[in-house]
């Protein structure tokens, strides 16, 4: 689960009460402390939970030990690096030696990156790291599937997983597009929801899904999916063959949503988010 807004808490306590474990925060989202009263008032155990939070900026080790004064956490799960625009002097190499020194010091079981393409995956692998990214977390859905393909092959030679966010992006940022037709189409033979479908498109493709919501049944609808069947690689090949064929213009998210995404990708300074 991933959320952007500030106050979390809320939604995440419903997460955790349907049997969400996954949770992802960053400081940029600025709902770390949100997250963290959820986990310390859900009575879930801390070992059943997955905590990712992310690096945006400053001193690595420093800026960690922050996150988990606000999530009131000993240590993360997941320590992601959040953008490549973050290297100081644009220098991954030193960056990942930082980062490589929190999971020794116990601060992150494992430690990753997101939004990395190939040049900045090859410029870690270059410097011959001790640990290798377990994570890099991308946008990723079938619109972008084929030109994410190179990244996506790196990354699986090197064991590293990928996780996507946008992969509902078909439905909430271009309807209307040719992945429509197709996943509307596998939804009727699965007895599911076209979001179902992209999800189990993902799933196919080994990539592990990190999504939001407030909604209840939304929630309990992802939890679903996995209870579906599988897609078939014909049905798989098809959605790739829509998306490659291009995405319609964007819509619009709505006046918050697209305010919190320019907030963020404007800290970031990235043009998209």
């Amino acid at each position: 689960m991933c959320y952007l807004i500030q106050d979390a808490e809320n939604g995440t306590l419903l997460a955790l009460k349907l049997g969400f474990s996954h949770l992802d925060s960053a400081p940029i989202y600025e709902n770390e402390a949100s997250v963290g009263k959820a986990i310390s008032s859900s009575g879930v155990p801390r070992e059943r939970l997955y905590v990712t939070t992310k690096y945006d900026g400053g001193d690595i080790e420093a800026e960690l030990r922050k996150s988990l004064a606000d999530l009131g956490l000993d240590y993360v799960d997941l320590y992601l690096h959040h953008h490549p625009k973050l290297s100081e002097g644009g220098d991954h190499a030193k960056a990942w030696k930082e980062f490589e020194k929190v999971q020794e010091k116990g601060l992150a079981k494992s430690i990753g990156v997101s939004n990395f393409g190939v040049a900045d995956m090859e410029a870690i692998f270059a410097s011959k790291p001790k640990i290798l990214p377990a994570v890099n977390q991308i946008r990723l859905h079938p619109y972008n599937y084929a030109e994410s393909k190179p990244l996506l092959d790196l990354c699986a030679s090197h064991n590293i997983v990928i996780e996507a966010f946008r992969i509902l992006y078909p439905l909430t940022r271009a309807p209307g597009g040719a992945v429509d037709v197709v996943i509307e189409k596998v939804a009727q033979r699965i007895g599911g929801t076209p979001a179902q479908v992209l999800f189990k498109w993902a799933l196919a493709r080994r990539v592990v899904v990190v999504t939001t919501s407030e909604n209840e049944d939304r929630l309990v609808q992802y939890l679903n999916t996995f209870s579906l069947a599988d897609l078939t690689s014909e049905e798989i090949d098809e959605i790739d063959a829509a998306g490659a064929k291009g995405s319609p213009p964007e819509s619009n998210l709505g006046p918050v949503a697209t305010e919190q995404v320019a907030a963020i990708a404007a800290r970031l300074g990235i043009q998209r988010f």
